[in-house]
């Protein structure tokens, strides 16, 4: 997941150097989905294993 949120960011970047503002925005926007996501999920999996171990 982290992997398409890098993607989308370096999308955004191209996006917005070529003066595409629409789809830069869209990427960008995306790509913070995909990293809160990834968050979540890196802080749910860290939370569930230090439960296990208990």
């Amino acid at each position: 997941m982290l992997y398409y949120a890098l993607v989308f960011l370096v999308i955004a970047l191209i996006a917005g150097v070529l003066g595409f503002g629409g789809i830069a925005g869209a990427s960008a926007g995306i790509a913070q989905i995909l990293f809160f996501l990834f968050l979540a999920f890196l802080v749910i999996s860290l939370l569930v294993g230090l439960f296990r171990r208990a």
